[in-house]
């Protein structure tokens, strides 16, 4: 080892290596808040953890019951693809299906439309704002529940609050409950009404987009509606597309409207037989659980299907800002 003498001793040179850690590096203050917070993540997430096999259990049972013919009395016994190929001719199921794809290209974008209306509106700052936020916002925390149909099913009622409002200028309200041609249109105004959480999320996004934007669009000349198909709905697509993934998500799953509605057959005329009211019935009416297990899974894939279609095709119109 070669080395500098100053006087009678030899200096070394520096060593290249770098400092091994020492026990304080390796568990020092800042290491240690890490690892507590890793063990907080973890006892947060357990309950989701266990949770997880209420969900996963199920989720396999009713895989296995779709290929075969179980009606809770006798043990299942296998029949293959059979009751996924009996749907291709149940004229029910079919029908089902129409109703429930109808009501949900129906009531989702009414929803979204009438929800971006009010929240734009309560964005230009008026008075009260909070009040009617929570105004807005107090029917989707009672939207579909089973006293809010039955209430809505009294107003619309042949003799109910819309048709005496009506007959004061002389006009005479159809069936809106007993007539098939009103029913589904009844149902779909019931979930327009409801839009309070889209619109809440709708206005928090609209106080996201920066002022300066619009104050150059004045400048050059914009007018409203320009101002409003280039800078927010660009700007604003994101959260649409958050509303739009949940209410479809949402609409497909339609079940307590067409229930209590209907009393659980689906009339009149099975007007409002959605695609889950239908699979109750073959569940826990007739206690077919294979089929009903069946039209439980056709239902997932759709439902998967149109999610991640809107999520390829998002790449089209959402705009994000980074």
């Amino acid at each position: 080892m070669s080395g500098t003498t100053v006087g009678s001793v030899q200096a070394l040179p520096p060593d290249p290596s770098p400092p091994r850690p020492t026990r304080w590096r390796r568990s020092g203050p800042v290491n240690q808040a890490a690892a507590s917070e890793e063990r907080a993540a973890y006892v947060f997430l357990l309950p989701w953890f266990l949770g997880l096999g209420f969900t996963v259990i199920p989720f396999g049972v009713s895989l296995y019951l779709a290929f075969t013919d179980y009606n809770l009395l006798q043990s299942p016994t296998w029949i293959g693809a059979e009751n996924f190929t009996r749907m291709l001719d149940d004229p029910k199921a079919v029908t089902a299906s129409k109703v429930t794809l109808v009501y949900t290209f129906l009531s989702v974008p009414a929803s979204i439309v009438s929800a971006l209306a009010v929240a734009m509106l309560l964005n230009k700052g008026v008075r009260g704002l909070k009040f009617y936020r929570s105004a807005f916002y107090l029917p989707s925390l009672i939207g579909t529940s089973v006293a809010i149909v039955m209430l809505w099913r009294s107003i619309f009622g042949y003799d109910g609050v819309v048709n005496k409002f009506l007959g004061v200028f002389g006009i005479t309200g159809p069936g809106w409950v007993t007539d098939p041609d009103w029913a589904l249109v009844t149902l779909v105004t019931l979930s327009i009404w409801s839009f309070g959480a889209s619109m809440v999320i709708f206005l928090a996004g609209l106080r996201q987009i920066p002022a300066m934007y619009y104050e150059a669009a004045s400048i050059d000349g914009a007018g409203w509606w320009r101002q409003f198909r280039s800078i927010t709905l660009p700007l604003l697509s994101p959260v649409m597309f958050f509303n739009l993934v949940l209410g479809l998500i949402g609409s497909l799953q339609t079940f307590t409207q067409g229930f209590v509605f209907s009393g659980g057959t689906g009339g009149p005329a099975e007007s409002t037989l959605f695609y889950n009211l239908y699979l109750y019935q073959w569940g826990f009416q007739r206690f077919d659980m294979g089929y009903a297990s069946a039209l439980a899974w056709v239902m997932f894939i759709v439902i998967a299907f149109f999610t991640a279609l809107n999520f390829l095709v998002s790449k089209y119109w959402v705009f994000y800002d980074d």
